[in-house]
């Protein structure tokens, strides 16, 4: 049964006293205490509505029995207001609870959480449970969600601070439900990173700071705070508190640290002969699971890794024990003790054991986010072809709310925003149900109360509230949710880039001027200036400055990341650092020389990805682990690996052979690896308008016979996308001879008629080749591109050559046993491996 807020009005003003009105609830938006919920668990919603006559409150409860709607309850109410009227599931994940907030002064309210008995309405609030502000959110745990909310009580006490209580009913009773701390005190803790930022001086920010970060677990961070709460003249609570506070903070961070350096493992890369492996080591740079892994990611919270072996994923513990056999094509990673795979067919949803829990395959989910996971369905009856509809899954995989959105995005603090068809979006909860309706070409993701608009397709961008109402005139070219605060806008005309900051009065913060801004968290942006304002796709360089627009440093970053306990990862092209939040370079920490990102993994252990490599460092700058650069093959080779940087944007890692006996034929081997790897005279002080990166692999070695595969990306300024290339190297170790793809075959053997014709006959008969371009197959080259395997010729074409780009290398596997006959088994390249 849906109704809507006049329905309801009505139907309440049919049953309340002819001389009473029903209360009006302000924040966020004004509307009548009213909510209809399933509070008996039959079912079927009851309607609940506060009343106020000759000076009092009633709380009145309607049921819908036999056709008609009846009186349930009747209950004396609190105070002189009401600051909150909602249901949700408190006590059982079976019916609902009905929450109260009765306002009893101008910044207080008790809260009443009441439970339908045989004998009416029970409140399980205790008398004195009061606050300011309140959240009700079913906040995950370590394991997800449970199904039922926990309340965040915001209680004012100096200022602006609140102490933050998040309570949950368990057992019979309220208690702390202290292990969603670390999903919640995020929040708190950027509320009050603002309020110190304001006021520098005021103790109280500092201490409550202080105890949200400890809370949130940024326990490096939460020990500035206290230190600087400690360092007034008269410290707020009280000294004592303060060092009770940090004493936790620093057992904490011992607890953490220990923890981590004993147990805790990172992702390590090792070349090998048979290609780059991945395992894990610990803190110390020991190798605790052999690196046999095609690709492995940092474990999580939860202390499970995704990894990729023989082409397949699946989930490891620290014991290197796989939860989730290596069956699926990708996992993402967890969130909310959810995530997201994908098998042959389609996406599905796993909880930590492995344990698939959506009932069927879909075309597609989202991660999951506050308790709720986006999905679509293919709809083939719609006039015009394949429609996709959109719906939300809960973390039991259940479809609770049905694909029937145009298009959707994913939930934040129990809101999302849904589009239900042209020029119309909504506002829902949880549960589907439509808060609000916007007659809109366009609206975007609610933050801070608004939500970017756009009243035609055309028009520009400004913002409405939750009611719809217009708050910033349209005014901008693309517009950003607010957060924190604030939000990034664009002003520039045809496709440019001239980028400001506003504050929700619609105000600017930040004059447009850049080409680019990025919030890094923590108050803090990244101001970006054009490489060549002529070229403004050429890329920027940063400047750090708060929200204020107060700039804190010079345009000299080429890349920043977000900031994270006062720290963020920033490189100038040609070093990796940490800057503080002033902006410079934080002192006592490393710097690596390259460009990549730096990120603290454990109390001394530093994460490195630089120039495409993983590296570990300490605080000191010592490294810790890095990766090989040199492969023993059998004695006297080896393949070398030399890096070619010479510009920013130019990264080239390429083999060189060790160990051949004629040194001539090495050195022009060598010479011709350089080439293929595109080592080549580039400007060293120079912006190029592209990228490029190149790597190798070795990809098979057997007996005499080594192959490298080289790799590039050529990425274009400003381009939608780069272009890769892939060349296989195939050397005889003991000649030096680099192969052909005709000197696999016998002479006059007419092998690429023999070839083509497979070739042809897979895109024909293989539905896997079914992606190949229609008519542009003709044949192969007699120098077609080509890689072998211990039982198979692999011959592949280029993106675009006869398939979309999106198909990769189109590759075909001919069996040797298939092509037996004209294979020249007493040629060099066949004798290579197969002596």
């Amino acid at each position: 049964m849906s109704m809507s807020e006049p329905l309801l009005t009505q139907i309440v003003n049919q049953h309340i006293p002819a001389d009473a009105t029903v209360v009006t609830i302000d924040k966020p938006v004004q509307h009548p205490a009213i909510y209809a919920s399933d509070l008996t668990g039959d079912g079927m919603p009851e309607i609940a509505a506060i009343y106020e006559q000759g000076g009092e409150l009633m709380l009145l409860v309607l049921k819908f029995y036999q056709g008609h709607w009846i009186k349930m309850s009747l209950t004396k109410g609190l105070g002189y207001g009401v600051t909150l009227l909602t249901a949700a599931s408190v006590t059982s994940t079976a019916r609902n609870n009905l929450i109260v907030g009765w306002q009893i002064g101008a910044i207080w309210s008790k809260l009443s959480v009441y439970d339908w008995t045989e004998t009416g309405l029970t409140d399980l609030a205790p008398e004195d449970l009061y606050y300011s502000h309140a959240e009700i959110i079913d906040m995950p745990g370590p394991h997800g969600r449970d199904g039922k909310v926990e309340i965040a009580l915001w209680i004012h006490d100096t200022g602006e601070a609140y102490r933050v209580e998040i309570i949950r009913w368990q057992n019979g009773r309220w208690v702390p439900a202290t292990d969603v701390y670390p999903y919640y005190f995020p929040k708190v803790v950027k509320y009050y990173e603002q309020l110190a930022e304001q006021h520098p001086d005021y103790t109280f920010y500092w201490y409550y700071l202080s105890d949200a970060q400890y809370k949130a677990g940024l326990f490096t961070a939460a020990l500035v705070s206290v230190q600087k709460a400690l360092s007034f003249n008269a410290p707020y609570p009280s000294r004592e508190a303060l060092l009770e506070l940090e004493k936790k903070i620093r057992q904490a961070m011992g607890t953490e640290g220990h923890a981590r350096e004993t147990t805790w493992l990172f992702p390590i890369s090792v070349r090998t002969t048979t290609g780059t492996r991945w395992g894990y080591m610990d803190a110390q740079g020991r190798i605790r699971l052999e690196p046999i892994f095609d690709d492995a990611r940092d474990f999580q919270q939860n202390g499970l890794a995704v990894v990729v072996k023989d082409g397949k994923t699946g989930i490891i513990n620290l014991s290197g024990q796989f939860v989730v056999q290596p069956v699926y094509d990708s996992i993402n990673s967890f969130a909310e003790g959810r995530a997201i795979v994908i098998d042959s067919q389609g996406f599905k949803m796993i909880d930590e054991q492995g344990n698939v829990l959506t009932k069927r395959a879909y075309p597609f989910i989202a991660d999951v986010k506050d308790g709720r996971a986006l999905f679509y369905l293919s709809d083939i009856s719609q006039p015009g072809g394949e429609v996709s509809r959109y719906g939300y899954l809960d973390t039991a995989g259940n479809e609770v709310i049905r694909a029937q959105f145009a298009s959707a995005n994913d939930f934040q603090e129990g809101k999302a925003v849904v589009q239900i068809k042209e020029n119309e979006y909504a506002l829902i909860n949880r549960s589907g149900q439509r808060l609000a309706t916007y007659p809109y070409a366009y609206v975007g993701s609610l933050g801070d109360g608004l939500l970017p608009f756009q009243k035609e397709t055309s028009g520009k961008y400004g913002y409405i509230d939750e009611s719809g109402h217009v708050r910033i005139q349209p005014s901008f070219t693309s517009a950003f949710p607010f957060n924190g605060g604030y939000a990034i806008v664009n002003t520039a005309e045809d496709y440019n880039s001239i980028y400001g900051v506003i504050n929700t009065q619609g105000t600017f913060t930040i004059q447009p001027g850049y080409n680019d801004i990025r919030d890094l968290g923590e108050h803090r942006l990244a101001l970006g200036q054009a490489i060549d304002p002529k070229q403004s796709f050429m890329g920027s360089v940063y400047a750090i400055a708060d929200v204020s627009g107060r700039r804190l440093s010079d345009f000299v970053y080429t890349d920043v990341s977000n900031y994270k306990g006062g720290l963020a990862s920033a490189t100038n092209g040609t070093q990796t650092f940490f800057l503080d939040l002033n902006g410079r370079p934080a002192s006592g920490y490393p710097r690596v020389e390259g460009s990549g990102t730096l990120e603290w993994v454990a109390p001394d252990l530093i994460k490195a990805y630089v120039d495409q490599r993983v590296s570990y460092v300490n605080r000191a700058g010592q490294i810790i682990w890095r990766q090989n650069t040199i492969v023993t093959l059998h004695p006297p080779y080896r393949v070398r690996e030399e890096k070619y940087k010479p510009n920013p944007d130019y990264l080239v890692y390429y083999p060189q052979l060790e160990g051949l006996t004629d040194q001539a034929v090495q050195l022009a081997v060598n010479a011709k690896l350089k080439a293929l790897s595109q080592v080549k005279p580039i400007p060293a002080n120079q912006k190029l308008d592209y990228t490029y990166t190149g790597d190798f692999y070795i990809t098979f070695y057997q007996q005499q016979l080594l192959q490298l595969k080289l790799t590039g990306y050529n990425y274009p300024a400003g381009a939608a996308h780069g272009m890769p290339t892939m060349i296989y190297a195939i050397i005889n170790l003991s000649s030096g001879q680099m192969y052909e793809l005709k000197d696999l075959f016998k002479p006059n053997s007419d092998y690429v008629k023999v070839l083509s014709k497979i070739v042809g006959d897979q895109i024909k008969n293989d539905p896997q080749y079914s992606y190949v371009f229609p008519d542009t197959y003709e044949g192969i080259s007699p120098d077609q591109p080509f890689f072998v395997t211990a039982d198979a010729l692999h011959l592949y074409f280029s993106p675009y050559e006869i398939a979309p780009y999106v198909a990769g290398f189109p590759t075909f596997t001919i069996p040797f046993a298939h092509i037996k006959d004209i294979i020249n088994t007493e040629g060099s390249f066949w004798k290579a491996f197969h002596t």
